[in-house]
């Protein structure tokens, strides 16, 4: 199940770049992240926004990527089986390139997969009393 994604389709990658959101209006709207993304063939670019969660803009979101790749392939934009790569994070500083694929048919997605590179930004250790 997961959290709650509303995907926005947006004009074109560059028009994704350059979304400067209210995100207190965006928090007091809804509780959901918002996915904005734009591309075509197997190259995406998104930003998601989660002011609702505290989280102003995520650099790399697996919980949408994979829904991407289901709308995708449910509105015949890339076939079953084949994987995207996502660009997000690059207007935050923090560049991420996401992969995903839905499986099945348009009618039937049967699996999902998703993966990436990552870095490690914070490194911490919890100490249980």
């Amino acid at each position: 199940n997961g959290p709650t994604h509303v995907l926005v389709t947006v004009g074109s990658p560059d028009e994704v770049a350059k979304l400067a959101p209210d995100l207190a209006a965006l928090a007091r709207a809804t509780p959901a992240g918002v996915s904005c993304f734009a591309g075509s063939g197997l190259r995406w670019k998104t930003r998601m926004f989660a002011p609702g969660h505290g989280i102003n803009e995520d650099p790399a979101t697996g919980s949408a990527a994979g829904p991407l790749a289901c709308h995708l392939v449910r509105h015949g934009l890339i076939q079953p089986g084949e994987e995207i790569e996502i660009t997000q994070g690059v207007e935050i500083g923090r560049p991420s390139t996401l992969f995903a694929r839905a499986g099945g048919t348009r009618e039937r997605i049967a699996s999902v997969e998703v993966g990436g590179r990552a870095v490690t930004v914070a490194r911490g250790e919890f100490r249980l009393p």
